[in-house]
């Protein structure tokens, strides 16, 4: 395994900046995540490490080794694809080993590898098999275990479970995460899927127009969001935000059908605040007045949704209680502690210091 260092990772497409300035540093063993939307540069700043693309500035070293203009041969990188790119005229055991066998490895420690690789990931039965007489799980194990049969520093994932259906992500994306803990491995891992980007994740990158816009330990982001964009993409329903203004004591929050109790903050200025869907409580006395236009039953769960302060509104209920029905109005409350705030105008979270 090595290290992954970046520095000043700048890319153009004509005229058009797609990364602008990516400084990233990831440990040996690390798994790292890329994640955000489409057309944030991901999915590019993945390809500019595999050696696919090459950068206009900055640095690419695994380890003490410059490779910003290696050819991908030289990098001792393996790349698994959203697509799988796996060869339809050979086996899963020519697959497997023929990344080995162009580098002119012996065919009996191909045949050792191969064997060791279809083992770890409970493919043997298909080694003679065709990629068309597979799954699109199968072949996405197959398109893993050829990546592993190389034993590269650096393994390079680039959206592997986006042609998946939600059964087989979930039970692929279970056994990538014990690859990893099996082998040691450093990963990077591009995603737009939250749910990969949460478990998966060592360490999270939240992408924005080709920039990072925060990272670290996934509940770190998660629970203290740089900035609204970040607060917004990751959670599922994302969260409520409502524009409010401080009252005198300037730890009170208001805004149309809405009265909380807030971390300090300028007496009569404005703050847009954060609340998550799953922070939300059932209170006769609570400060939100949620008027219902729409309920999701979900079992277990069910989500409730309106219009607070003129904006739209989510809130998660108990499944196994009764549930409102639209036109009910919802008494609701939120600790303090989960209400996030951020500036208006900016959209940066504001310190929990009073400003």
């Amino acid at each position: 395994m090595a290290a992954v260092t970046l520095r000043g990772i700048r890319k153009k497409l004509g005229t058009a900046p797609i990364l602008r300035g990516i400084d990233l540093a990831i440990a040996h063993g690390e798994f790292t995540v890329l994640v955000g939307p489409s057309g944030c540069g991901k999915s590019t700043l993945l390809r500019t490490v595999a050696g696919l693309e090459e950068p206009d500035e900055g640095t690419i070293h695994l380890d003490d080794r410059d490779v910003t203009r290696a050819a991908p041969r030289d990098r001792d990188i393996a790349m698994v694809f959203q697509s799988y790119a796996l060869y339809p005229h050979l086996t899963v055991r020519e697959n497997l080993g023929f990344g080995l066998a162009i580098r002119g490895t012996a065919k009996t420690d191909i045949d050792v590898r191969v064997a060791e690789v279809s083992r770890m990931l409970n493919i043997e039965a298909l080694l003679d098999r065709y990629p068309r007489e597979m799954s699109g799980g199968q072949r996405q194990r197959v398109a893993m275990g050829r990546a592993i049969a190389r034993r590269p520093a650096v393994f390079l994932f680039d959206e592997p479970l986006s042609n998946l259906d939600a059964a087989l992500r979930s039970q692929v994306r279970v056994e990538i995460k014990r690859l990893h803990a099996g082998l040691g491995a450093t990963m990077l891992y591009v995603t737009h899927d939250q749910v990969e980007a949460m478990t998966l994740a060592d360490r999270l990158v939240v992408l924005r127009a080709g920039a990072v816009e925060q990272q670290g330990p996934p509940l770190e982001v998660y629970e203290r969001p740089a900035s609204r964009f970040v607060a917004a993409f990751l959670g599922s329903p994302a969260m409520n935000f409502v524009t409010a203004v401080m009252g005198a004591d300037g730890a009170t929050a208001t805004a149309e059908g809405l009265r909380l109790a807030v971390r300090p903050a300028l007496p009569g200025s404005k703050v847009l605040l954060g609340v998550r869907p799953h922070d939300v409580v059932p209170a006769d006395d609570g400060g939100i007045a949620l008027r219902v236009d729409v309920v999701e039953p979900m079992g277990f769960e069910a989500y409730a949704h309106g219009t607070v302060g003129g904006e739209p509104f989510v809130a998660r209920l108990d499944g196994s209680v009764a549930l409102p029905k639209p036109g009910d109005l919802l008494r609701l409350t939120v600790p303090k502690r989960a209400v996030h705030r951020f500036d208006p105008e900016t959209e940066r979270a504001l310190s929990e210091e009073p400003g």
